[in-house]
């Protein structure tokens, strides 16, 4: 715990030096972060499961809504934190001790409590606000101008782009966390169960509820495993599977893990298996490609031409590598991005900005839906995830096309009942090397 406590303190001191950086690039001298509210569903009196204000969150694992975050650059960091008196519901966890070290925290009761405690230093034009409950924040004082400014929030983007030794640390942890679980959802796959018991099984390890989990399980037997968010757990109708593709996570101090993997029985298809074996090595190579000064589209644009070359060795098509590639032949078979940043938010701010100031970088017309598109630089996380996958509704236009002769259709028909590979680190660039942060639990 005392290493924690380092580790956050020093965290806390960075925000503290990137925050006021932010503001006065901005134009203000003080910023309010509001932690959240809750969310009921419509024409109903059930709440959604609260997760946090990113941008909370990303100064402190403190849990529930309606908290206030008051940072004035050369003052003590507070959090004014609504402790409500209820017997209906349990109340948030307490803010843990390493937290109260870094921050004034002062316990009220009500939101309105926080709010005043929150104004008994004058809101001022120069404050900004962030968060949701704007049209409260306005009421309060606060200009409209300096409700989540667009200038500000970009600027605060772009700082979560870079880990502190505290994210590391507990991004390690949510890895590891994650790698109990897929030790036995494996075992389990292996011994026949069905897509809802892996799921259950994989819950029970991480020991976790369903609404702790950074997103919903991805547990997809055979043709499922071309559904890239799968969401269904189907039972014993569609166990046992011959492959197997579990994309899951795990959550530590409001930090996520996102790691997917995907297994086969002597029962797949051999050729598949070829597949897997040659996406788990390529997958391997693009990571530690991740390297300081390297685009993150020319990493995409390797992950393509790597899956286009075991397309074209194991014969799913019959041209060559470069025609492969000049026809775009690899699109239908991995539609989606290499990977994304991870932290806070699975899928985390900032891949597409080209500046602090928040100018984008859209991505490549060919590659549209690919999240980052940033140069790597150290103290990144990212994924790397490249997939293969045989999906009807993508390769059903390539049958009657002009290229129809350069894929195999006999061998596709007879690898679509598979559903598709995808294979998923977290790692951690670093100046003289790329950590897999993954790996290290989780070893091939």
């Amino acid at each position: 715990m005392k290493e924690l406590s380092a580790l956050f303190s020093a965290h806390v001191a960075e925000r503290v030096s990137t925050a006021a950086r932010a503001l006065s690039e901005a134009g203000f001298s003080r910023l309010v972060v509001h932690s959240g509210v809750p969310f009921t569903y419509f024409a109903d009196d059930n709440d959604a499961p609260f997760h946090s204000t990113p941008h909370f969150a990303h100064w402190a694992p403190v849990e529930g809504p309606y908290h206030l975050l008051d940072v004035v650059p050369g003052q003590k960091p507070r959090i004014v934190r609504v402790t409500p008196r209820d017997f209906w519901y349990a109340p948030p966890a307490p803010a843990p001790d390493f937290v109260r070290s870094a921050f004034d925290v002062v316990d009220v009761e009500t939101p309105d409590e926080a709010w005043k405690e929150t104004a008994a230093r004058p809101i001022t034009p120069e404050a900004a606000f962030v968060g949701p409950a704007e049209e409260t924040a306005k009421a309060k004082g606060f200009a409209a101008a300096a409700l989540n400014p667009k200038g500000l929030v970009s600027r605060l983007d772009w700082e979560r782009s870079y880990k502190t030794p505290y994210e590391v640390a507990t991004l390690s942890e949510a890895a590891a966390k994650a790698a109990k679980g897929y030790r036995v959802a494996e075992a389990a796959f292996r011994s026949g169960a069905s897509e809802i018991e892996i799921h259950h099984a994989y819950v029970a390890a991480v020991g976790d509820p369903d609404d702790a989990l950074p997103y919903t399980t991805i547990i997809a037997l055979d043709e499922r495993a071309s559904t890239l968010h799968y969401h269904g757990k189907r039972g014993r109708e569609a166990a046992p599977g011959a492959v197997f593709l579990i994309d899951a996570g795990a959550q530590v101090r409001m930090y996520g893990s996102d790691i997917t993997r995907t297994y086969v029985t002597p029962k797949a298809d051999p050729v598949f298996g070829k597949l897997l074996d040659g996406m788990k090595a390529l997958q391997k190579a693009l990571a530690e490609g991740a390297r300081p000064g390297r685009p993150y589209v020319e990493l995409h644009r390797e992950a393509h031409r790597r899956i286009g070359a075991l397309l074209v060795e194991t014969g799913v098509l019959k041209v060559s590598l470069d025609e492969a590639m000049e026809k775009k032949l690899t699109l239908p078979f991995f539609p989606h991005g290499l990977g994304h940043f991870l932290g806070i938010q699975v899928h985390d701010v900032a891949g597409r900005q080209a500046t602090r100031e928040g100018a984008v970088a859209p991505p490549p017309d060919d590659y549209p839906s690919l999240r980052t598109t940033r140069t790597i630089e150290t103290r990144m996380v990212f994924t790397i995830e490249p997939g293969l996958y045989f999906i009807p509704m993508l390769l059903e236009p390539y049958r009657a096309g002009r290229t129809t002769e350069a894929f195999n259709w006999e061998l596709i028909d007879r690898l679509t009942p598979c559903g598709g590979i995808r294979v998923e680190d977290d790692v951690l660039v670093e100046a003289d090397r790329t950590r897999n942060l993954t790996r290290e639990f989780l070893p091939e």
